[in-house]
C-alpha cells in the first residue's frame, strides 16, 4: 500500500469539517474519501473520476452546494 498525500477537494469549503478528499496512487489510480470517514476510501480510474465530475459539473447529478 502506498502513503497517500490527501489533498481536500476545491468544491469543499473552508470550514467545512466533511469534505471530499482526493490522493493519486503511483500505479495511476485515484482515491476518494470523506474526511469525516477516512478509514473508508473509493479507488477508480483517472478517466472514471474525469467523467464523474463532468457530470456533476453539468448539473446531472446535484453537486450538494
Amino acid at each position: 500500500m502506498f502513503e497517500a498525500r490527501w489533498q481536500k477537494s476545491s468544491f469543499s469549503e473552508g470550514g467545512a469539517t466533511n469534505c471530499v478528499e482526493v490522493a493519486a496512487a503511483p500505479s495511476g489510480t485515484r482515491h476518494l474519501r470523506e474526511s469525516d470517514a477516512p478509514a473508508t476510501a473509493l479507488a477508480t480510474t483517472p478517466a472514471a473520476l474525469r467523467a464523474l465530475l463532468r457530470t456533476v459539473k453539468g448539473g446531472a447529478i446535484p453537486s450538494g452546494r
